[in-house]
């Protein structure tokens, strides 16, 4: 038997709890307002990775209860050193996910040495006439080459995921694929493509952004190139902007610490 489904009215659902209509999508738009702050404050972060809330809070020119707030939130911690303990080995450096960071050793030791040995990806949200959309972007740490990018209107699994099948269609599988600890990443669609084109899975530990810094800079650079958004007419306008601009990255922008441009230096390192 066919079951009907009943449409809810918001104006007399409003009316029958004694609450306005516009309350009601109070908890999305808040959610939604965090998640903004907390990705500005973790690209505070990238850049000063002990920085305290106080100290985020006049980077960004806001209340430092409301930095505190969010950090607490999303367990947004400063780097603190600590003194050095005796740690078995194999917990050493593992999140609570229980997947590594197989990348920091790498970088520790000068081991990354050539193409296609680690991706990192990693998503940022951009705001466009009031409403949010999501670029996901994958970058080679070898040649800060981006290999992969997805947009879309809400920022999940099929986000990331997607960033990850373009970067695979147009370039050879690599090592390591290295993200953050968000839920996107921490799904089982992502973890189990990462594991069927071959590669292996790395993380940062939870609320340390600067571990996947390449990303991060990134974005603030393509935010801070892009200025007012909003004077593009319509979406479509601003994503072929944004494909633009990483075709520009990748093939016409010198990288000040490669001293030249990423594809340029993918292929010289490419047998």
């Amino acid at each position: 038997m066919r079951t009907l489904k009943t449409r809810v009215n918001k104006t007399k659902l409003a009316k029958d709890l004694g609450v306005s209509r516009s309350s009601l999508y109070y908890k999305r738009r808040r959610e939604e307002i965090d998640l903004e702050l907390k990705r500005q404050i973790e690209a505070v972060m990238v850049d000063h990775k002990d920085y305290g809330h106080k100290r985020i809070a006049i980077e960004l020119k806001m209340g430092h209860n409301r930095i505190r707030r969010v950090m607490k939130k999303y367990e947004l911690k400063p780097y603190r050193r600590r003194a050095k303990k005796n740690v078995k080995k194999k917990d050493n450096g593992k999140p609570p996910t229980g997947i590594p960071n197989l990348v920091a050793p790498l970088l520790e030791n000068k081991l990354l040495i050539k193409p296609n040995q680690v991706w990192c990806t990693d998503f940022t949200y951009i705001r466009f006439q009031g409403k949010f959309i999501y670029l996901a972007t994958i970058i080679d740490l070898f040649t800060r080459e981006i290999v992969g990018v997805n947009i879309l209107r809400f920022h999940n699994r099929f986000l990331v995921v997607g960033a990850l099948e373009d970067a695979v269609v147009n370039h050879k599988t690599p090592r390591i694929v290295h993200s953050d600890q968000g839920s996107e990443y921490d799904s089982g669609d992502f973890i189990s493509f990462v594991k069927i084109i071959g590669a292996k899975i790395s993380m940062s530990e939870k609320g340390s952004p600067w571990q996947n810094g390449h990303q991060e800079s990134f974005f603030g650079h393509f935010k801070l190139e892009a200025g007012d958004l909003n004077r593009f007419k319509s979406l479509g306008e601003l994503i072929e902007y944004i494909y633009q601009q990483v075709y520009y990255y990748n093939n016409k922008r010198i990288h000040s610490v490669l001293k030249m441009t990423p594809v340029e230096f993918r292929k010289r390192h490419t047998v």
